[in-house]
């Protein structure tokens, strides 16, 4: 592991041409903040649930593995740092939330974020994420003429708020096609619907700030967001509360998603390389 500064922030350093980013699989809450939420379920309710377990076998392709400890309810680090909307029109949860995806609110009244606040946790939490994404592709690019940045999430199949009916297992974001090259654009979406499981490219989630902002494949990184539909990886009831959400971590459940995230990241280390 490399060094940081932050203690809340992991860095995995590999030497392939792969950074996978977990941006949202953090659950920890300082105590100034957590005083003020609803619930501590509530407040965690929509962490990428298990993620970081799924994705483990990156470090054995020895790619480089970027992670947050600290939840999105504190900061969001995939939303832009202006705070502006991602997708103008749509209901989605701002770069430090006040509401859950089901729009529920998290903080007890009056105790919302302040604009100082705002200001304090995107220096203390957001800035050093993407400095060290920065960091991280930087070095790689040095050896590499090609890298590929996996961005890693997950979200529950159902949320009227959010989108229409059952989202897909996969969702593939590149900016519209940005933020990386076709091919591979193409490559992850043949091998997805080639697995048999519903997805869909640049759909309800086209990527987020760290797909829009870093992927650059005019500069040799090339970035895919990848938006999981839970019940692909883990039991999924078909209504969330406290007391069966989120549902433990079960690998064999978990096995045949995670050989086809390994034979699709090999595929796209393959695209790096070539």
């Amino acid at each position: 592991m490399a060094e940081t500064s932050h203690p809340w922030l992991t860095i995995r350093r590999g030497d392939a041409p792969l950074l996978v980013s977990l941006p949202h699989t953090g659950t920890e809450i300082p105590a100034d903040i957590a005083h003020g939420l609803v619930s501590p379920w509530l407040a965690r309710k929509d962490a990428d649930w298990w993620i970081d377990k799924l994705y483990d076998f990156a470090a054995d392709l020895d790619a480089t593995i970027v992670h947050t400890a600290i939840s999105r309810t504190v900061i969001d680090v995939n939303r832009a740092p202006s705070g502006a909307s991602l997708y103008p029109g749509q209901a989605t949860t701002d770069l430090c939330p006040t509401t859950s995806f089901d729009g529920e609110p998290l903080y007890k009244p009056g105790a919302e974020p302040t604009a100082a606040d705002i200001d304090a946790r995107r220096a203390a939490y957001f800035q050093p994420y993407h400095t060290a994404l920065d960091a991280e592709l930087k070095r790689l690019r040095a050896a590499h003429p090609k890298v590929v940045l996996y961005d890693c999430h997950s979200i529950r199949s159902v949320i009227p708020r959010l989108f229409e009916g059952e989202l897909p297992e996969f969702n593939i974001g590149t900016n519209s096609g940005k933020s990386c090259d076709p091919a591979l654009e193409t490559l992850v979406a043949e091998a997805c619907a080639a697995t048999g499981r519903t997805s869909v490219v640049n759909g309800r989630f086209k990527g987020g700030f760290i797909t829009r902002d870093h992927g650059r494949p005019d500069r040799g990184v090339h970035a895919v967001q990848m938006e999981l539909g839970c019940r692909g990886y883990m039991h999924e009831p078909a209504a969330v509360d406290e007391a069966n959400w989120p549902s433990p971590y079960d690998p064999a459940y978990a096995a045949p998603m995670r050989a086809f995230l390994t034979q699709l990241l090999t595929s796209m280390l393959a695209f790096a390389r070539s």
